[in-house]
């Protein structure tokens, strides 16, 4: 399988394509302003990694890029009504996921894009379920 390409902003790679509209209304879901504040992000839509998994994505970071995380948007996302995205580590636990709602994905991008927080603390503020909905 190809490298995953760079990005300007954080990546989000679909991995299923069985639903071309739900796969564009999740990416304006992700990109919806929250108040003030958005997520930055490149939604890439290539059948090249159609059914990639989180371990697998983080075998197909080039060497040296300056992505830390990417998001994934899975069967379960497009088929979820809620279209918990994954979240997926890629430099201190590389393949390290946990699944966040897109109302939540600024957050997340956001603070992970500035290493204002780390991986792990959203990780570990998961749901019951494994979907980070927001702190509190």
């Amino acid at each position: 399988m190809q490298p995953i390409p760079e990005t300007i902003n954080a990546a989000v790679l679909r991995t299923d394509f069985s639903d071309d509209s739900a796969w564009a209304a999740i990416c304006d879901e992700i990109r919806a302003p929250s108040g003030t504040f958005m997520a930055t992000v490149d939604c890439l839509n290539d059948p090249a990694f159609e059914g990639l998994t989180p371990s697998e994505a983080a075998g197909l970071v080039r060497p040296g890029s300056r992505h830390t995380f990417l998001f994934l948007v899975d069967r379960r996302t497009v088929d979820d009504p809620e279209h918990p995205v994954v979240a997926v580590d890629l430099y201190a636990e590389p393949g390290r996921s946990f699944r966040v709602i897109p109302s939540q994905m600024w957050g997340v991008e956001n603070n992970l894009s500035l290493a204002n927080m780390d991986f792990d603390e959203f990780a570990d503020s998961v749901d019951a379920d494994g979907v980070f909905r927001g702190f509190g």
